[in-house]
């Protein structure tokens, strides 16, 4: 950052061009696209597929606003759909049912840093002629059956907002194997305007510049960019560190049988951005909020990942949404407790947060569980 600085190149050039090369060849993508948030990655992405006023795309309900607003500003229809028990992404059986001639899209969220069922929601979109663009917000570095998330869809779109395992404070990138997608995404991430317009800036650049089409002020800085090469190389340690916390949460709460803790499949590499644990109510006297408050009053940061899109307001009024559309999404939401989890976290700053929650548990039992 010192040297972005003292050259005095501070928004996008070619730092921000190295971070999209580097980072697309970390999850084997022939391209990056690199801008201000993953909330700007999924809009250029459904841009550049083509979606359009009236189309669908199917999202499920258990994700932040972004997965579905974005297609939404497009003038097309979010269609939500329910998840999986156990580890909560896309349940593919119920998107299939909700497939109309009108469905553009389907939009796995890798939740909590764990890959979907990439080969069920791929055989399904080949089937349905459907584009897939991945929301992996959650999920670098993460992989599925050996082969890093990043390039199973038409575009994949990651997020390096502050909590996620590598940062640039704010900032995003769209990765795709497809050239004229990534031209298109480039195109409108920048105002539309002609190919490399920052280089008029430099030497190599001309003032003249063309606006091709009606784009977004989505650009990634070289400030922020800095941060994020810096943050790449250190991608496996951290994640190594968050693996290593995700280890002690799953033995310390594994077998108390009044909490669930995530569902860890064996044919992936977890990212570990969440530990998002799931309390038994029927075990406890206690709600779920009652909890956290708990936890807070300990110095314990916690959150809830996510209210499902169709219990928020604007999803109710504007589609029609009711609570019990979507059973298993509710009772995740009803139950959930998001851990911290960071990779600067202490050995001593984990103990704290387990003997926190067993001492909850231990002294909120219900007596028909405990006798």
């Amino acid at each position: 950052m010192a040297d972005v600085v003292r050259d005095g190149w501070i928004n996008t050039g070619p730092r921000a061009k190295a971070f999209e090369t580097e980072f697309a060849a970390a999850v084997g993508a022939r391209h990056g696209v690199a801008v201000n948030s993953c909330t700007a990655a999924l809009h250029v992405a459904y841009e550049a597929i083509g979606l359009r006023d009236g189309d669908e795309v199917l999202v499920p309900t258990m994700t932040f606003t972004s997965t579905a607003a974005t297609a939404w500003h497009l003038g097309a229809r979010p269609v939500l759909v329910d998840i999986r028990e156990g580890d909560e992404t896309l349940d593919v059986e119920k998107a299939e049912r909700a497939v109309t001639p009108r469905t553009k899209a389907i939009v796995p969220v890798h939740y909590g840093g764990q890959a979907c069922e990439l080969d069920a929601i791929l055989d399904l979109a080949k089937r349905k002629g459907l584009r897939v663009v991945e929301d992996a917000a959650h999920a670098f570095p993460a992989s599925y059956k050996g082969r890093p998330i990043g390039t199973f869809g038409d575009v994949t779109c990651f997020s390096f907002y502050s909590t996620k395992t590598i940062t640039t404070a704010e900032g995003g990138m769209a990765c795709t194997q497809d050239d004229d997608l990534a031209a298109r995404m480039r195109l409108m991430a920048l105002h539309g305007i002609s190919k490399d317009a920052w280089k008029r800036y430099t030497s190599e650049g001309s003032w003249y510049y063309e606006v091709l089409a009606p784009g977004y002020k989505y650009n990634l800085t070289d400030l922020a960019a800095a941060i994020g090469r810096v943050q790449l190389a250190r991608a496996g340690d951290m994640l190594r560190r968050r693996e290593a916390i995700a280890k002690r949460y799953l033995e310390a709460f594994g077998s108390n049988d009044a909490l669930i803790v995530p569902t860890v499949l064996p044919d992936r590499t977890h990212a570990w951005h969440l530990f998002s644990l799931r309390l038994r109510l029927e075990a406890l006297p206690l709600s779920r909020d009652a909890f956290l408050d708990e936890l807070k009053a300990r110095g314990i940061g916690t959150s809830v990942h996510y209210i499902p899109l169709h219990l928020q307001p604007c999803y109710r009024e504007t589609f029609g949404f009711r609570p019990g559309d979507f059973p298993v999404a509710e009772d995740a939401y009803r139950r959930s407790v998001s851990l911290p989890i960071y990779s600067k976290m202490t050995d001593a700053d984990v103990d704290r947060v387990i003997d926190a929650v067993l001492d909850l548990v231990g002294k909120n039992r219900s007596s028909d569980t405990t006798g």
